[in-house]
């Protein structure tokens, strides 16, 4: 899904203009980003959380060349899948991975 499907499935669920679900859309990831710019932590019950994960500097090395090469420190940011969020896309995977098991044992007969 892109962020334009994410604003069309707002419009359509919310009864709203393309033009407010973008503003929305678009107003719900700037206070997501600021907030993670700041250090802070996000939470969304059900979904997950955010976080933004300090990495101490390293030594590399360029794949193509082979040449060493230093990576400064930086922040990440970190998503944590929530409880009700990894269990609905497990369960939807198993209900797709039985779906295939039929289709392959009709193909064998």
């Amino acid at each position: 899904m892109t962020k334009s499907d994410l604003v069309e499935a707002i419009a359509a669920r919310g009864d709203l203009t393309k033009a407010r679900a973008e503003l929305v859309v678009n107003c719900v990831f700037d206070a997501m980003a600021a907030a993670l710019e700041a250090g802070d932590g996000l939470e969304i019950r059900g979904f997950g959380s955010f976080s933004v994960r300090p990495y101490k500097p390293y030594h590399g090395r360029n794949p193509r060349t082979g040449q060493p090469v230093h990576v400064p420190a930086k922040r990440l940011p970190f998503f944590k899948v929530g409880k009700e969020l990894k269990e609905l896309v497990n369960n939807s995977r198993a209900i797709a991975d039985l779906d295939l098991d039929s289709e392959d044992d009709s193909a064998n007969d």
